[in-house]
């Protein structure tokens, strides 16, 4: 049975392949617009982002708009086939605005306001910011919600960062009222006993300072919470007017690279799509796998957030970025290799920042599709035009899915909290690293993985993995049970079941929620120094008939089993022969605990068992080569595997008994012996298994 998404916007249901287009910084020479659209067609982009910073070329004085130049913009698009994501430009205001109301300027956790300039230098709570943005926004709406070449809304960018004003702290103090109701229930949620901290009138609360409170965990959590939460509903009050001239025009905004300062899962109710900015290091060291499943993760959690629907990446470099330590240039074959990974792992477009490089300031030596030369002759433009080529041919994959049966949490509100801990390793606890180690394991293996959070629907996954599952918020504990019981295979690690969603710590014994499911105790943990290891060594005849020995480091949890098997023990210290690794059968299911952090090797080899033993698929039913990853999407009918290639030596790969025919020749692929080139990729399509 077939199943697809629709396409992201009906005016276009093709892959979206432009870049952020700027026009406003070339009004002095009318003939790049000209140029832009025959160069725009030349390289087979279909789309721009436009505006995005355009506030000053919009409404260059209080109250007077000049949307002439955007007429001629979207005009000229729509006579040649081309279309717009059509910007609010809330990311930067005008420096009159800053002027005539200092008030919009941000203040810092220090109390101090800022000066005009730089980006998202502006008060979310503010009410003559928000005035601003309606104004502009119901200006925009009402001339261009209907225009032809307007295929979406692209909200402000890069929503980030946090004010402290006044405005900001009366707003704070009102959604801590709704949220405890009285001051007896905030007090005991932050346990502000401690350190004679209690607080006796709502008025004496305030946000996180450097020069005052910052060590009571839960008020820290609440406020990032509050952050996140004031973010999204001034990106609410941006959509509003939008909306209200045209219910069908998508909207989204650019989120980033594992951006910490805001939980993205509550900007998935608000937003019709999910987009993204992507910018790895390519060629920083001489093995891009470890970056390459970084991005493969990212492009996941990207996705998972409206519940695998197709996303699309807004921005990514044609070539190199400028604000690097090093910023390299894409080697070869890299520019294809990475705009069909971010395809692979579900996008519906590929985009860049920039189309023309600026002329002047902080962005001017930053990649684009056009250089400074000005013409098409470069090899920057041939690889864009090339990807055009291929994209073209890859019509079928459109609001395709990714079938994960696999799922790893990654959660913010538990990041955030697991970072502001002070516990066993304050010198580098590294959640996102040991999250990465246990997403790379299925990487590896070409195992497709959605990346959620812990309040997602549990029940379509055979095997979820919560590394460092810190937090367990109210109901987590119970979804688990219920999911392992049900027949789910479930692994977590140390450092679990430690804390509530106040940051408060469980009673009865660690991982709390978790104990009776995973079948153990922890009783002590045990913070490892940079020069210390431990060994774990594989018992005889256990489970998963795993044997050998691997290195531990960093983290060793002391625990007791209660119903658990062990499958692996300690080899030194005074913890030698105790538990390094656990399964507990609970119900039709199975729960593994890995008590410490160990070389990727191991669990690269732990879970290759385990994704066997519950039944998980992966994309190609063959072993990959070392730096070679596969990836599927899938419509019920056909199956579409990209085999890529993350190394700069060729490598071949036999291919399994399937028939598959090669998308980008249109050719049936007759040997099964797989070349890849170097940084090469290869997408195959054959009939649903």
């Amino acid at each position: 049975m077939s199943h697809k998404y629709p396409p992201i916007s009906s005016k276009l249901p093709v892959f979206m392949h432009g870049a952020d287009y700027n026009p406003d910084q070339w009004q002095h020479d009318p003939q790049v617009l000209e140029e832009d659209i025959r160069l725009m067609k030349l390289a087979k982009c279909n789309v721009m982002a436009l505006g995005i910073f355009a506030w000053s070329a919009l409404e260059p004085v209080e109250g007077t708009f000049t949307f002439d130049w955007l007429d001629r913009v979207l005009d000229a698009f729509a006579a040649n086939g081309i279309y717009a994501w059509l910007a609010t430009p809330s990311g930067a205001r005008p420096a009159w605005m800053a002027e005539q109301y200092p008030e919009v300027l941000r203040v810092g956790a220090n109390r101090l306001r800022n000066l005009y300039g730089a980006r998202h230098n502006h008060c979310f709570t503010s009410p003559v910011y928000r005035e601003k943005v309606s104004i502009m926004n119901t200006r925009l709406a009402e001339r261009y919600a209907q225009h032809p070449a307007v295929v979406g809304w692209h909200i402000s960018n890069e929503y980030g960062g946090e004010c402290h004003c006044d405005y900001c702290q009366e707003a704070f103090r009102g959604w801590l009222q709704r949220k405890y109701g009285t001051l007896d229930a905030l007090n005991m949620a932050w346990w502000t006993s401690f350190w004679s901290h209690t607080y006796t009138s709502w008025s004496q609360l305030e946000s996180p300072a450097p020069h005052g409170e910052n060590l009571v965990h839960a008020m820290n959590l609440d406020w990032k919470r509050f952050v996140t939460d004031q973010t999204v509903d001034f990106c609410r009050h941006e959509i509003a007017p939008l909306k209200a001239y045209n219910t069908q025009l998508p909207v989204t905004t650019n989120l980033m690279e594992g951006y910490e300062g805001l939980n993205y899962w509550k900007f998935a109710d608000i937003l019709d799509v999910i987009s993204w900015d992507a910018y790895p290091t390519w060629h920083d060291a001489e093995d891009q796998s470890q970056l390459a499943a970084w991005f493969a993760m990212n492009h996941d959690v990207f996705r998972s957030l409206k519940g695998g629907q197709p996303f699309l990446l807004m921005e990514s470099t044609p070539s190199l970025t400028n604000w690097q330590a090093v910023s390299k240039l894409k080697k070869p074959g890299m520019h294809m290799l990475a705009s069909m990974q971010a395809v692979a792992h579900g996008s519906d477009s590929v985009q860049y920042f920039q189309w023309r490089k600026s002329r002047g300031a902080s962005e001017k030596l930053h990649g684009a599709v056009i250089d400074h030369v000005g013409h098409e002759h470069t090899r920057v433009f041939r690889d864009v035009a090339e990807l055009g080529d291929a994209l073209e041919k890859l019509s079928d994959v459109i609001g395709t899915q990714v079938p994960a049966q696999t799922a790893i949490i990654w959660d913010w509100e538990n990041r955030w909290a697991v970072k502001d801990s002070q516990g066993p390793r304050n010198i580098g606890i590294k959640y996102e690293e040991t999250v990465i180690r246990h997403y790379r394991a299925f990487w590896e293996q070409g195992v497709p993985v959605d990346v959620i959070d812990m309040d997602c629907d549990f029940s379509k996954y055979k095997l979820i993995v919560a590394p460092m599952l810190y937090m367990v918020r109210p109901g987590v504990g119970e979804k688990v049970e219920q999911f392992v019981a049900s027949g789910g295979t479930f692994v977590t690690t140390y450092w679990s079941g430690i804390v509530s969603e106040n940051d408060l710590c469980f009673l009865g014994g660690f991982p709390g929620p978790l104990r009776k499911t995973l079948g153990i105790w922890s009783e002590e943990i045990d913070g490892l120094h940079d020069h210390e290891k431990n060994r774990i060594i594989f018992t005889d005849g256990n489970a998963l008939q795993l044997s050998g020995e691997y290195e531990a480091r960093e983290l060793c949890d002391l625990i007791h089993t209660e119903g658990a098997e062990v499958l692996a023990v300690y080899g030194d210290d005074f913890y030698a022969g105790r538990p390094a690794l656990t399964v507990n059968s609970f119900g039709q299911g199975k729960a593994y605990y890995v008590a410490t952090r160990t070389e990727q090797s191991h669990l690269n080899y732990f879970y290759q068992k385990v994704v066997a033993e519950a039944g998980v698929k992966g994309a190609l039913e063959v072993e990959l080569p070392a730096e070679v990853t596969a990836q599927i999407r899938t419509d019920g009918v056909h199956e579409f595997i990209f085999i890529m290639n993350f190394s700069q030596k060729p490598h071949t790969l036999t291919l399994d008994d399937h028939t598959y025919m090669d998308m980008l020749s249109a050719e049936k692929v007759a040997d099964k012996s797989l070349l890849l080139q170097p940084y090469g990729v290869r997408i195959l399509k054959r009939e649903q298994r």
